[in-house]
């Protein structure tokens, strides 16, 4: 869970706010996975942050868009594999989502666990 969060944080990925009046925010949970090798063994544990998405339709948001790595990012990989007689077997692209742009403003709240440190305005640090 950290080091997810560490590339939200790194990426900006959001500011915590106030809710506004008259908008509602949409719920997050955590999703577990193990991820195995051919063999069966463990190779590591992969844990993601999703949101439910309760929102509504020309109320919270006008289109859906799945980010995804750039074509350029994949071209490039495939290139210098093919160039150096590598062997590519799977391709994963961590954190693809965080370089979407958003337009929309939205709301979500906290992840369970997430504690973020806050400064205030005598520069006292909060927790």
């Amino acid at each position: 869970m950290k080091e997810e969060l560490t590339a939200m944080e790194s990426k900006k990925t959001w500011s915590i706010v106030s809710l506004p009046k008259d908008h509602h925010s949409i719920g997050c949970k955590w999703v577990y996975k193990v991820k195995h090798k051919d063999d069966g063994s463990i190779e590591h544990y992969k844990t993601r942050l999703v949101a439910y998405y309760t929102q509504q339709e020309e109320l919270d948001y006008i289109e859906t868009f799945s980010p995804v790595t750039k074509l350029v990012t994949v071209k490039v990989l495939l290139t210098v594999t093919a160039s150096l007689n590598w062997l590519l077997i799977q391709l994963d692209a961590n954190n693809a989502f965080l370089h979407g742009g958003l337009f929309e403003q939205v709301y979500m709240d906290l992840p369970l666990g997430y504690i973020h440190n806050v400064v205030a305005n005598n520069g006292e640090r909060l927790v």
